[in-house]
């Protein structure tokens, strides 16, 4: 097939506007040396080793290291094969067909096929929580023969192949699911992939462990003798980690620790902007609450975030403002305008009593429970809101939690008023961004799914249209519509585009290999004596 500008977009080649991830980090020219295991202090414990039913960076941080996509994509934003060979696309734009690698084992010793490929994107479709979004489109996937897999379409996808990576959607295998219940199978818990590394050992409240595959199908990979991802309960802990030596890198360190570690000749720094996951910090607001219904409200509240403080003295100048839940490297699609809700605490309050809700004898207008994904930033930050919203009248009230807890009270229970949660807004607004204003999540909740239960079928349309939509131009305004009504209406917005921070012992080489930074599969990584 020739790859026409119609076609590149199709399969996943890079568009304008999707720019290159700066400074990526890829493994320097010299000859690797065997061996050694990697240890990696995370922040909290993953409520599963398989992202099919939480893709939480938890989850992706080990998953990918063990699982692999049919692709992955170069600091270009280039596809490069993965389980997949190769792949072509057919004149209608509905067919899109996969040939798969040769001679590919899982790691209990069955063969890798196109069955695979069926079973998983199937069931992404049914139970991923943006699967209904991202393979809405997916009919069927046939599988004419062993290697190959054949994804048919029921209108164009033209974002389908950046949705194929191993953080992304994992090929699983087939034969680990044997009910339509998934959650029943021991796989999420002890998983059996293609990867590089081979699932060993997962010890609650502490660490999970992964050896080297022996028989993995890149010959001469990986390096590493194994993995160990150590769950840590605070950033303090993940920079005293790698300070000691305890882990080679961490994700989570404390941003006001960054610059005394840069001063360490023992450690690197690296601040990524990741162009793949595009996370961001999110405010979200639950519309059943009456009074958050009123969207003067919303707008007050808008009003009362400063988010130059948020990135001056939360992430220590790490951070980016954001407004658009856009992400703003997909510059054709982003428009920022209709989200500027500037710091303005006065146009806060004037808002609140035009919405009927002066302040009280006491100085209070009315109470809000307030959630967040945990974390110690996102937790300094729902701090800091605190205290803002309390100086415009509005009482709030902390809910901690664990990760589970977060997810329950969020999307089963809604035991919340305002959420601030961390998503990522992904390779292409109808995989990130759509899914927090989709209506289908109010009545097929998941996490990460619609947390305003905002219901708008205007939006579910241009979304809609959006996501089939092959001229750029056509495509770019459709989102600039979304933004202008959401933008408007306001179920939600991005307070800041989140930095990825690695602090690593600079001894360790190849670490970061994919557009998706910690997503990568340590294939190449090692240790330099």
């Amino acid at each position: 097939m020739k790859l026409t500008r119609r076609n590149a977009l199709l399969l996943g080649a890079a568009i304008s506007g999707a720019a290159a991830l700066p400074g990526l980090g890829f493994a320097a020219g010299e000859t690797p040396i065997k061996g050694g295991v990697v240890t990696f202090a995370g922040l909290g414990e993953p409520t599963t080793l398989v992202p099919l039913s939480d893709s939480n960076t938890r989850t992706r941080a080990i998953s990918t290291k063990i699982l692999e996509g049919l692709v992955k994509f170069d600091a270009e934003f280039k596809p490069q094969p993965v389980l997949a060979e190769s792949w072509s696309l057919s004149g209608d734009s509905l067919r899109v067909t996969f040939n798969l690698r040769r001679g590919v084992k899982w790691h209990d010793g069955k063969d890798f096929t196109s069955a695979d490929v069926k079973f998983s994107l199937l069931a992404f479709k049914k139970v991923g929580p943006r699967g209904r979004i991202t393979f809405a489109n997916v009919a069927d996937v046939e599988t004419p023969d062993p290697l190959k897999a054949v994804v048919v379409l029921t209108k164009p996808t033209p974002y389908l192949l950046r949705a194929l990576t191993g953080g992304e959607t994992p090929i699983l295998p087939a034969h680990a699911y044997t009910s339509d219940n998934y959650s029943e199978s021991p796989n999420g818990n002890a998983p059996i992939g293609t990867g590089p590394f081979v699932f060993e050992e997962w010890k609650r409240g502490s660490y999970a462990k992964l050896k080297r595959n022996p028989d993995y199908w890149q010959k001469g990979l990986p390096h590493l003798d194994g993995f160990v991802a150590r769950f840590v309960g605070d950033a303090a802990s993940a920079t005293i980690a790698v300070e000691t030596g305890e882990a080679d890198f961490a994700t989570d360190v404390a941003f006001s620790d960054l610059e005394r570690l840069r001063q360490n000749p023992k450690l690197a720094v690296n601040v990524y902007t990741d162009a793949y996951l595009n996370n961001a910090e999110i405010f979200e607001f639950n519309l059943e609450n009456p009074i958050l219904a009123k969207k003067e409200v919303r707008h007050a509240l808008a009003h009362a975030i400063d988010r130059k403080f948020i990135i001056d003295n939360i992430f220590y100048g790490t951070a980016q403002a954001a407004g658009s839940n856009i992400p703003s490297v997909f510059k054709q699609y982003n428009d920022e305008a209709p989200f500027h809700y500037p710091f303005d605490p006065a146009k806060a309050n004037e808002l609140l009593d035009k919405a009927g809700h002066p302040k009280g004898t006491d100085g209070k207008r009315f109470s809000l429970r307030f959630t967040y994904l945990p974390s110690d930033t996102f937790k300094k930050t729902v701090e800091y809101l605190r205290s803002n919203f309390g100086k415009v009248g509005v009482k709030v009230e902390i809910l901690d939690g664990d990760l589970a807890t977060f997810i329950k009270r969020v999307y089963t229970e809604r035991g919340f008023d305002i959420n601030l949660n961390g998503i990522s807004r992904l390779f292409d607004p109808t995989a990130g961004v759509q899914r927090l204003y989709w209506s289908d999540g109010i009545k097929n909740p998941a996490p990460y799914l619609n947390a305003a239960h905002y219901n708008n079928p205007k939006v579910d349309e241009l979304f809609r249209a959006a996501a089939i939509e092959i001229d750029e131009t056509k495509r770019a305004e459709q989102f600039k519509q979304i933004q202008k009504i959401t933008g408007d209406e306001l179920p939600n917005f991005s307070v800041v585009a989140l930095p990825t921070v690695i602090v690593r012992n600079a001894k360790l080489e190849g670490l970061v290999t994919t557009i998706d930074v910690t997503s990568s599969d340590l294939a190449e990584a090692w240790k330099k004596t």
